[in-house]
């Protein structure tokens, strides 16, 4: 049919299934539908019907083709013409122009009966879409199965990874100290690099363990008096390191302290190193980080800010969903399995605030312009206690 189509000079446009046909058709506005009754998703009476619910499409002719299908219902569903195959190569041009300079099929039929087939094909599609409803409620049990899996798989994998690397930790610590005997200077650097690469692996694997955790709702927090501007200076003096080599400038504009708060000085102090370590990754050699501490009248309020690429506005959502990133192919240049961030918004709202990301924002008069990451927690953090058997939470003030 393409073949003679094209030859007669007409533009055909292809759709493999019912859904795809009403997509087309909806976007490219024929002059024409030529449909098969017998095809996979909706057959060809449902896209009819279909169609002909479209005001934009009620003159465009519809015409049944098949070697199965029923003439009589194809027009009590709306069709204007009913073409049996095997088509007749030679006529079917002409009778496609007819069609699209007005020509109609007259059908006559009684109302009792054209309803009576317009019922039968409504039971049809009744069942068609029980079936798919119950298809759909299948794969979503699959679906969810697969996401608990994952799920305890992630917290398994952890905690077993987590248990041989703590008495590697521990003896790096006592080679490093020299309790196990002198170092040389090449032995001391070796074990310095390795320090460091031990400590990164044991900080994914906390990520990890942190954000099953977030998934399931367990997530604890120990709460006690704490100073939230001095949690905050600490965390930033951890990357100092990190920044320097990078030569990022660092912008702080912070009020006097103490500032008292209660809540998980712990918890926070990873959130917030979580977006330091999300800015210095994208802030370019030379650029600038900004830190900026603000009061609020219930709040503590923490700003992190770089001068980097920014997050694009569409994804400022996704950025806190786990294991989500931005630039997720393999050759990303920026490392981490994407968890971070989901991490710094659960523990920001388990500490009775949110985190929020913007484009560009001003710290110590200068403005910023890449992403701009707002960290509040309430000075009094409520208490959640957490129901091992259903999982929910109750917050206790």
């Amino acid at each position: 049919m393409r073949k003679l189509l094209v030859a007669e000079g007409h533009e055909v446009i292809d759709a493999t299934d019912g859904l795809e046909g009403v997509r087309a058709a909806l976007t490219q506005r024929p002059d024409l539908v030529l449909v098969d009754l017998n095809i996979p998703g909706l057959d060809g009476y449902e896209v009819t019907l279909r169609l002909r619910g479209e005001a934009s499409l009620g003159s465009v002719p519809i015409v049944a083709i098949t070697a199965e299908g029923d003439r009589d219902t194809s027009f009590a569903v709306g069709c204007d013409g009913f073409i049996e195959k095997p088509i007749d190569g030679r006529s079917f041009g002409a009778l496609v122009r007819q069609f699209l300079s007005g020509h109609r099929e007259p059908y006559t039929s009684s109302a009792d009966a054209t309803g009576e087939r317009l019922r039968v094909q409504s039971q049809r599609i009744v069942a068609h879409l029980e079936q798919k409803v119950a298809e759909l409620s299948a794969a979503n049990d699959r679906l969810r199965e697969v996401e608990r899996l994952r799920t305890e798989f992630y917290r398994n994998i952890s905690h077993e990874l987590a248990t041989p690397l703590t008495p590697i930790v521990g003896y790096l610590r006592m080679l490093l100290d020299e309790e196990l005997g002198s170092l040389n200077k090449p032995q001391t650097k070796a074990m310095r690099a390795m320090d460091d690469c031990v400590r990164r692996l044991r900080s994914t694997l906390d990520n990890l363990i942190d954000v099953t955790g977030l998934e399931t709702g367990r997530m604890r927090f120990n709460h006690r008096e704490y100073d939230f501007l001095d949690t905050i200076r600490r965390a930033v003096a951890a990357y100092a390191d990190t920044f320097a080599e990078r030569h990022i400038n660092v912008l702080e504009e912070t009020p006097r302290g103490p500032l008292p708060a209660y809540g998980d000085s712990e918890r926070l102090a990873r959130a917030v190193s979580q977006i330091l370590d999300n800015a210095g990754k994208f802030t370019p050699p030379g650029g600038t980080v900004g830190i900026c501490v603000r009061v609020l009248e219930s709040h503590y309020e923490v700003l992190i800010a770089d001068s980097g690429p920014g997050v694009p506005p569409e994804r400022a959502d996704r950025v806190f969903d786990p294991f989500y990133q931005v630039d997720g192919s393999p050759t990303r240049a920026h490392g981490g399995v994407g968890v971070g961030l989901a991490i710094a918004r659960r523990v920001a709202r388990g500490l009775g605030g949110d985190v929020r990301v913007t484009a560009g924002a001003t710290v110590e008069g200068s403005y910023l312009t890449g992403a701009a990451f707002w960290i509040t927690v309430a000075q009094r953090a409520p208490t959640v206690v957490v129901d091992a058997a259903s999982e929910t939470g109750r917050v206790i003030q």
